[in-house]
């Protein structure tokens, strides 16, 4: 008999990522966009944003979680896994940014893929955007695997300030700004006796000034010239006379501003920050015509607009997202924004609400394909977008074809970003299945407003519900998933390692009398487990008996061992206060042994429903 030949398993899984990613890259060519090809391709990136009627979204990361109870679980509530996003945002960094601009036409998906490779480089030599941050191997392993030139991020990435970096870097930097009517006050306060010697003094100095530069009758030596000058203080801005005024305080730039406007015929005022904040002083450009003056603004208007360039960076992207108002489509939403609100926008609000508020200043209109999931039924576990893309080919006929304009022609062997294609393709086959058509689409602005809507701004989504979950929900994203109020959660620490739900559940029963109902034990790290209890009141019974004195049987000599037990409450004081300890074991006694935390009442859940999956966590992720 002849041998036959078997390839390995990893030999098959190999093969197979092959052909997938070639497949991806034949249908799908993705423009890559570094810092060289980053300004010519701003305006067609443009255009595609204006033309399109979503944007989608898919970010590559450094990492997202340093250890296993860091991610974002099915017993979170919405402000715990936000408070774990933020903790992750804080931390990693984004290396790859994709964005795509789609329209949907009928049954064609119409798409323009970009992926923006990023690197934070400190290019103003002020410690921003970052001086470092956290990478997590696994992420960065995988990105080797599909051929990511870590040379060319870190070579060739593009940088990029936040907003509230770039107001700070503008004020370290110290170029002068054109004064707006912003920078006027409108008010004319009385003015005190230091303010009028303040004010005829500095008049004197600028009338002087002004006659000696623009009286051309005068003939003086070169020597005699200089002095006057340096007395004066008279400089050049560009090839154009200026006099500098220092200033002590915001209501003497306000009084030389006033005061300046007696010569706006020919002198134009400049706004010199402070490295610290505030204004260090204020610069008196002298103009010869009013040509001039025209003249002078629009110089001052293209050096700022190509600072901005310069200082923004990759932002100049997302403000154009920004700008265009347009729905962003992403598969991950609070994941993802939680890192563009801290990398593009600002530092992360404290909790879940003010992040929504401020979030949605900026991106009024989020919709995650997540969300848009729930509504077509009970959906098994999906690892990733295409599984879940497989799964609904199988269950509906709902035909998607893709069209992307070849753009990519120097960027053949490139696949990255392959996964906001995806997501266009994902949610145009959801809306086809959710009967969100085109048609419909086109022939009612307010159906598509209204579709949009509801399915909008949505981070944190439950399992089988198409309304917003509470604060106190918590989802799961199996058919086996049941309702559990928080107050019937207690995690369980102190037990030895590598222990088993099933074989810690076998150890609870019968230990005392509280687990004679019927409950269930979930692992949610090496360190920890949780208890859900099935009968009301249990949890509370069980937290008495355990911090009383008078523990027996079985129990005793867990307690003894050092089992310990607290409530869901804890859990939040854990992650609001920041306690990301390796083992959520040592964060909770850290939670419990502190004397400087707020009352136990600051942290009592709402009487509400979570939903809670039952299926139990796998030892070896961990």
């Amino acid at each position: 008999m002849v041998p036959q030949f078997k390839p390995s398993p990893l030999r098959i899984r190999l093969f197979c990522t092959k052909t997938v990613q070639q497949n991806h890259h034949h249908r799908w060519p993705i423009k890559q966009i570094t810092k060289t090809n980053f300004n010519e391709s701003l305006s067609e990136i443009k255009n595609h944003i204006s033309s399109s009627d979503f944007i989608a979204v898919s970010l590559q990361n450094t990492g997202s979680f340093s250890s296993p109870w860091h991610r974002v679980s099915t017993f979170d509530t919405p402000d715990t896994a936000y408070l774990k996003a933020k903790f992750a945002a804080e931390r990693f960094q984004i290396l790859q940014f994709a964005i795509c601009p789609f329209k949907l036409q009928a049954s064609k998906v119409i798409a323009y893929p970009y992926n923006f490779h990023l690197f934070p480089r400190d290019e103003l030599k002020m410690g921003m955007p970052s001086y470092s941050f956290t990478c997590q191997t696994s992420y960065l392993t995988a990105m080797a695997k599909e051929g990511f030139d870590f040379n060319t991020c870190i070579y060739d990435g593009i940088s990029y300030l936040s907003e509230a970096q770039e107001s700070t870097a503008k004020g370290r930097m110290g170029n002068p700004m054109a004064v707006d009517h912003a920078t006027k006050s409108s008010s004319s306060p009385a003015l005190s006796v230091a303010d009028t010697v303040f004010i005829e003094r500095v008049r004197s100095r600028v009338k002087h000034w002004k006659n000696a530069c623009t009286d051309s009758d005068i003939k003086t030596e070169a020597l005699v010239t200089s002095l006057r000058k340096i007395v004066l203080g008279g400089e050049q801005f560009g090839s154009r006379p200026s006099m500098t005024i220092d200033v002590c305080s915001e209501r003497q730039v306000q009084l030389v501003l006033k005061m300046l406007e007696d010569f706006s015929d020919v002198l134009v005022p400049l706004i010199i920050p402070a490295k610290g904040g505030g204004t260090q002083a204020v610069r008196a450009v002298l103009t010869s015509s009013d040509e001039d003056k025209d003249l002078l603004k629009r110089e001052l208007q293209t050096f700022e607009f190509e600072q901005n360039k310069r200082v923004r960076g990759f932002r100049e992207v997302i403000d154009l997202i920004s700008a265009s108002q347009k729905p962003i489509v992403a598969h991950n939403s609070l994941n993802d924004f939680t890192f563009m609100h801290s990398k593009f926008l600002a530092p992360l609000p404290p909790n879940m609400d003010e992040f929504i508020c401020s979030l949605r200043l900026a991106f009024p209109q989020v919709i995650d394909v997540n969300y848009l999931l729930k509504d077509i039924g009970p959906v098994k576990k999906m690892t990733n977008i295409s599984a879940t893309i497989a799964y609904l080919k199988n269950r509906f006929f709902a035909p998607i074809e893709m069209e992307i304009p070849n753009q990519a022609n120097e960027n053949e062997g490139k696949i990255h970003g392959h996964n906001v294609v995806k997501i266009c393709q994902l949610f145009g086959k959801l809306f086809s299945i959710l009967k969100i058509t085109p048609d419909a689409i086109e022939s009612s602005d307010d159906f598509l407003a209204s579709a949009i809507n509801r399915y909008a701004n949505i981070f944190y989504s439950l399992p089988g519900s198409s309304q917003e979950p509470t604060n106190e929900e918590i989802r799961g994203w199996t058919n086996d998933k049941r309702k559990v109020s928080c107050e019937d959660v207690v995690f369980l620490w102190g037990f030895r390692e590598r222990i088993s739900a099933g074989i810690l559940k076998n150890m609870l029963q019968g230990s005392h009398e509280v687990f004679a109902e019927a409950f269930n034990v979930r692992m949610v790290d090496r360190s920890c487990a949780i208890v859900v209890f099935g009968k009301p009141g249990l949890s509370n019974t069980f937290k008495n008996v355990m911090n009383s004195k008078e523990v027996s049987g079985p129990l005793r000599e867990m307690v003894s061992d050092g089992l310990k037990a607290a409530g869901y409450e804890t859990y939040q004081r854990v992650c609001s206060s920041g306690l990301w300890e390796s083992a959520l074991a040592d964060a909770l006694d850290k939670a419990l042994a502190s004397h400087n935390c707020l009352s136990e009442a600051a942290y009592e859940t709402k009487q509400s429903e979570i939903y809670l999956s039952n299926e139990l966590i796998n030892l070896a992720e961990l």
